[in-house]
């Protein structure tokens, strides 16, 4: 495993892993993806082996480009136009019939998952590779998504090359949007939020409930993901919460002050502000782990669209 800066050397090095069928971990600006050739069997197998990732759960697609987007979909619907042009490079994962010319990218299903990202490294590799790469988070399956460099050394030390781009700016992952049937559907909420897409869409449908085992068009969807090491307790009011009975050190994750949570060994103050929350949320829990407590109280956060995302990732790491 090696960490390399993202100049000419270390893109010509991870250009060439990937053109071998290896993976290579970069950064994008929701949070560091393992990359591989998205249409070799092999290099798919190795990110799933890597991960230990199961075989029910897809892979996103990035590419350079719209174009490069539309040319592995069978249709191109009048809202991925729209959307693409008002989000990308962006946070936005657009769900659309596979072409049919092309293998499944791990699960099987007949539709692919696509995005442009917004950061420099990740689309200076995807240029000079000439690649569509399939880049899950780069991190054990069920763990703490990466946002730095650092967190995919420590979760995935076989991986042989990570262009380290600093910290992700967003920290969460992003938006995914269905647009395969009559009204575009959010199949996971991210970093880009539903009052934004909505002024380009219109009405957008919910998510249902997904059962593990079974194939589904987006990832993330499992009901235990986004988790650390130690036990998550979601709880309106952390101060209600009887310390006595948990596995210890006890720690604190609020977006309040933390005054009255003296008992907790551990505390992180959070901003208040969603997008600001999301974006250290993972590194907070990183730390957490690292601090080496057993349990972590986190504060729930308002039960509004804004912190929609935000709810839907510490609901999965308490699951």
């Amino acid at each position: 495993m090696t960490i390399v800066a993202p100049d000419a050397e270390g893109l010509r090095r991870a250009v060439d892993l990937l053109h071998r069928e290896s993976v290579v971990a970069f950064p994008t600006e929701t949070v560091y993806g393992l990359g591989a050739h998205a249409f070799s069997a092999k290099a798919i197998a190795e990110v799933y082996r890597l991960k230990n990732r199961p075989l029910w759960n897809p892979l996103i697609v990035h590419v350079a480009n719209v174009a490069a987007a539309r040319a592995l979909a069978q249709e191109w619907p009048d809202a991925a136009n729209d959307l693409s042009a008002q989000f990308w490079p962006g946070p936005l994962t657009l769900v659309l019939e596979r072409a049919r010319q092309l293998t499944r990218v791990g699960a099987p299903i007949d539709t692919i998952a696509v995005r442009v990202p917004a950061h420099d490294v990740a689309l200076k590799l995807l240029e000079a590779s000439g690649l569509p790469l399939a880049a899950p988070s780069a991190n054990r399956s069920e763990g703490i998504s990466p946002t730095t460099a650092e967190h995919v050394l420590r979760s995935l030390p076989e991986v042989p090359l990570i262009l380290d781009g600093g910290p992700a700016s967003w920290g969460i992952e992003s938006t995914v949007l269905d647009l395969t049937g009559p009204m575009p559907k959010l199949l996971r909420p991210g970093a880009l939020g539903l009052r934004a897409l909505r002024e380009v869409t219109g009405a957008i449908a919910l998510p249902d409930e997904v059962v593990d085992g079974t194939a589904r068009s987006s990832p993330g969807l499992g009901r235990r993901h986004y988790a650390p090491k130690a036990r998550v307790i979601m709880a309106k009011e952390v101060s209600s919460v009887d310390h006595g009975s948990l596995a210890g050190p006890v720690a604190v994750l609020s977006y309040e002050s933390v005054e009255d949570f003296a008992d907790a060994q551990v505390a992180e103050v959070l901003s208040a502000d969603p997008r600001e929350y999301a974006a250290d949320l993972y590194a907070a829990l990183h730390r957490l782990d690292d601090a080496g407590v057993g349990t972590i109280i986190v504060q729930a956060p308002p039960e509004t669209e804004e912190w929609l995302a935000v709810r839907d990732r510490l609901r999965r790491a308490a699951a």
